[in-house]
């Protein structure tokens, strides 16, 4: 499956069946323990993780983090009662473990959060320049924060999708939203940084 699949799965609403969750009968299996069910639960959804995880905790630490997400979901599989799809629980586990991590370097540097892991462009330079002063801007505003900026502008989810990942409610999204923009912006002018 493709991680296109994974993130067609995050939208999805309450009521979700097995047969409209394209990851229900491996779910399935991963609650009886099979190990083959487990490996390809990891192997469909490892992608979509770490990209999630990258772009919130930085290249540094993302392979950690996501090996944890995956610990966590085989811990606490027992917690999705399949109110919504896999995909919207896998996300919500992510978020949270990289903001778990965030949270405990708090004060520490933070790097690379908005960029993707493979990233290249014609004009080099000016992205890597660009993107260190962004880097310093975001690590600079809270992480909660930080990380609702990314699912957002980054992950491109919509204020539902957001509020049912972070257990939120919308109109908390477009409050956190606003403000995340108002100390990045901030942050980015004490940085010097100018379009």
């Amino acid at each position: 499956m493709s991680s296109n699949t994974v993130e067609g799965a995050i939208g999805e609403h309450a009521g979700v069946t097995p047969e409209s969750d394209p990851l229900a009968a491996i779910v399935a299996g991963c609650r009886r323990q099979e190990p083959d069910a487990q490996r390809e639960l990891v192997l469909q959804t490892q992608d979509r993780v770490f990209r999630t995880v990258f772009r919130l905790v930085g290249p540094q630490d993302a392979e950690d983090v996501t090996q944890q997400v995956f610990m966590q979901v085989f811990r606490q599989l027992d917690r999705f009662i399949g109110e919504s799809a896999f995909g919207t629980w896998l996300y919500r586990v992510s978020v949270n473990e990289a903001l778990q991590h965030l949270r405990s370097r708090c004060g520490k540097r933070s790097d690379a959060l908005c960029e993707e892991p493979s990233d290249r462009g014609p004009d080099r330079e000016r992205q890597v320049e660009d993107r260190e002063v962004l880097n310093r801007a975001m690590a600079q505003i809270d992480p909660d924060l930080r990380a609702l900026f990314v699912l957002r502008e980054v992950d491109g989810l919509s204020y539902e999708q957001i509020a049912k990942t972070l257990d939120v409610p919308m109109g908390t999204v477009a409050s956190r939203l606003s403000r995340a923009r108002q100390e990045l912006q901030d942050a980015l002018l004490r940085l010097g940084w100018n379009a």
